[in-house]
């Protein structure tokens, strides 16, 4: 498998999870709060942020910003894909066991860590903050030879529907 197969394979994945939603944060679309799109992305940046700075890493990220996707009926989410890489596996080895013990400390509560689906079984950390706002997903590939090794994270928000729209 091509390192271009791979990453694909993982913006698919990715993709599947945000569709579905990490463990267990959608909520009905009548009992989701009503949001600004563009105040909920920033939150979901800045939660990025934090989780950037449990890294601790000094790496090169990707630079996409939070996105607004559908959630249920009516509602939508804020996700926030972006990767680390540069560093060797071991360094990015390192920053994932410094999320899995920081996160609870923060006020996180990993609902898995362990491997991924995916064919590589990579290994992830899903968690969710203690508001239940938001969910982040860290996943580390750095167990493939031909490819770089790197930490694929999403930060998402919890669903919510937007604000009305006036008519002026």
């Amino acid at each position: 498998m091509t390192s271009k197969t791979r990453r694909a394979a993982a913006c698919v994945i990715i993709f599947c999870t945000l569709l579905s939603g990490c463990s267990g944060m959608n909520e009905s679309s009548a009992d989701a709060p009503v949001r600004a799109s563009s105040e909920v992305q920033d939150e979901v940046e800045k939660v990025s942020s934090s989780i950037l700075e449990i890294l601790s890493l000094r790496a090169k990220t990707t630079e996409a910003g939070a996105m607004i996707s559908p959630c249920e009926e009516g509602t939508f989410r804020a996700h926030h894909p972006w990767g680390v890489y540069g560093p060797p596996a071991e360094k990015l080895e390192e920053a994932m066991g410094r999320l899995r013990s920081q996160l609870p400390k923060e006020g996180w509560k990993i609902v898995k860590d362990g491997p991924d689906d995916s064919q590589g079984r990579s290994p992830q950390i899903v968690a969710d903050s203690a508001d239940g706002k938001f969910s982040v997903d860290a996943r580390f590939h750095g167990k493939q030879s031909d490819a770089p090794a790197q930490l694929e994270v999403t930060v998402q928000s919890a669903c919510f529907r937007p604000e009305a729209e006036s008519t002026s």
